[in-house]
């Protein structure tokens, strides 16, 4: 009995012993130079330069002003690399798709999967030239059309942003153009004081027009419905809000509702802005692509401005 158990022992640390072949897991990498930029568009009647006049820029200018700026930043990070090196991605998304063809044909023309198979010089003149030229023509169209069906911007996040925006290996960044409204007539939930949508009237429904409007947004848990996304591994710049300003308190309480609503999906690096002009957007829109690593950015200093 006493030789069985010492050779069950001896089998025992035998089994047991690491196997030092075993290639170790990898961490990790929060901080990968690989951009993974998402685009997307709200073409709801935010666009329209007639309901939305604005005598220094029409809106849908800014928009397309804002997407060659990020085609820039991204142009420029790619020429950095090695060719070797290569292995990033651009990408424009709406929801809903327009009714018109010939937008989202545009939409794919916006696409572009750079890797070290398929890069070269005029693949990279390519992109500029798309980005700078065919989304000021997509706004057009849409204007024209005058089919304003909504923005589902919250079923985007629901249904789709981990699918279409986040890939393994990547920094995953979401530029989210809005005015801050978000409303599709397909995708109206509400449960309690959380809701799918956010328009002016739902803003004043909820008597928001007060200075003591945050003690009530905060005690009555107010916001945008949960998506049941954690999006640690996602960052966004929300460019484009436009509040009434028949409300003074309009632009915080819309700030508030998307601040709210990415710190609840874990997103900890977003920038939220106002409809500045192109040009001073794009050292912002520079700064947030370039320089803004995934896993160092502090919820404190998550910009609201």
């Amino acid at each position: 009995m006493r030789h069985y158990s010492l050779l069950t022992l001896l089998l025992c640390i035998v089994a047991c012993k690491p196997d030092h072949n075993e290639a170790p897991s990898e961490p990790i990498d929060k901080e990968s130079n690989n951009l993974n930029i998402s685009i997307l568009i709200d073409l709801s009647d935010r666009i329209d330069p007639k309901l939305h006049a604005n005598p220094t820029m029409d809106y849908f200018q800014r928009d397309a002003g804002y997407i060659a700026s990020v085609a820039s930043t991204f142009v420029e990070h790619v020429k950095q690399k090695k060719f070797r090196q290569i292995n990033d991605r651009i990408q424009v998304y709406f929801d809903p798709e327009p009714a018109n063809q010939e937008i989202n044909a545009i939409s794919q023309e916006l696409k572009f999967d750079l890797n070290r198979d398929n890069m070269s010089s005029d693949k990279i003149a390519q992109i500029e030239d798309v980005y700078h030229r065919r989304p000021p023509q997509l706004y057009r169209m849409a204007i024209k059309d005058h089919q304003y069906v909504g923005s589902d911007t919250w079923g985007f996040f629901h249904n789709k942003v981990r699918d279409f925006c986040i890939k393994p290996g990547y920094r995953n960044l979401l530029i989210l153009l809005t005015d801050g409204y978000i409303y599709h007539e397909n995708s109206r939930i509400a449960q309690g004081n959380r809701m799918s949508f956010l328009t002016n009237k739902t803003i004043r429904s909820n008597h928001f027009t007060d200075a003591d409007w945050r003690q009530q947004f905060e005690e009555g848990d107010f916001g945008f419905l949960g998506t049941g996304q954690q999006l640690a591994d996602l960052e966004v710049l929300v460019l484009g809000i436009n509040p009434d300003t028949s409300n003074p308190y309009e632009e915080e309480v819309i700030k508030a509702y998307w601040k709210k609503w990415f710190e609840e999906m874990g997103i900890t690096h977003f920038e939220i802005r106002v409809a500045d002009l192109p040009s001073d957007a794009d050292p912002l829109i520079q700064r947030f692509i370039k320089t803004s690593p995934m896993g160092k950015v502090s919820r404190q200093s998550a910009s609201v401005r």
